[in-house]
């Protein structure tokens, strides 16, 4: 999927799960804004190990370290882009958020690293509907696409995912707001209006 796609999708993620979860905890802006910033990362993190990844591309010598990175990783679509790899780079943040939090006392670090395993696990869950898949179970080296028949899935970049799987998610997301637009109003007053 390119990197807009999972943009929409992390964010996506996010508002369902705002929806989703019960009695969310009062937030401060600076959470809500660090939270959607790090939903955002986490929707584009697992493409670390792929040296044209828009994040490698917009550094000065970018490219230099994207490929360092991908080989040290073992490649695109590898560990970035499995369960071990979500629970390392969780376990990761976790250390760094904690080192930050001194820094940032408003911010409530626990929304920010959730906001970001949703956005880390919506790129996987989007990269198993491309036809190159994903190993979700590695060190397992098979990877898992949906659906199981790799004919029907998309080509990234393809017609499928411009002006399908985007267009989807858009849908996805006015819905989830029409649905909820009293819930998402209050949560929004109780955490931004102040």
């Amino acid at each position: 999927m390119k990197a807009r796609t999972h943009d929409l999708a992390a964010a996506t993620a996010l508002l369902g799960a705002v929806i989703i979860v019960p009695d969310l905890p009062t937030m401060t802006l600076a959470t809500v804004v660090t939270a959607f910033i790090a939903n955002q990362l986490g929707g584009i993190a697992p493409d670390i190990d792929q040296p044209t990844a828009p994040f490698w591309r917009n550094l000065p010598i970018g490219g230099i370290f994207g490929r360092m990175v991908g080989k040290m990783l073992g490649g695109h679509r590898f560990i970035t882009h499995s369960i071990i790899g979500m629970v390392l780079v969780g376990f990761l943040l976790k250390l760094f958020l904690a080192f930050v939090q001194p820094i940032l006392p408003s911010v409530q670090m626990d929304i920010v690293w959730w906001a970001f395993m949703i956005g880390m696990a919506s790129h996987l869950m989007m990269d198993s509907f491309t036809k190159e898949g994903v190993p979700w179970l590695l060190p397992i080296p098979v990877k898992f696409g949906i659906p199981p028949v790799k004919h029907f899935r998309i080509t990234t970049g393809k017609w499928t995912e411009n002006f399908v799987a985007f267009p989807l998610l858009l849908i996805i997301v006015a819905a989830l707001v029409a649905a909820n637009y009293t819930d998402l109003w209050l949560f929004l007053h109780q955490n931004i209006v102040r």
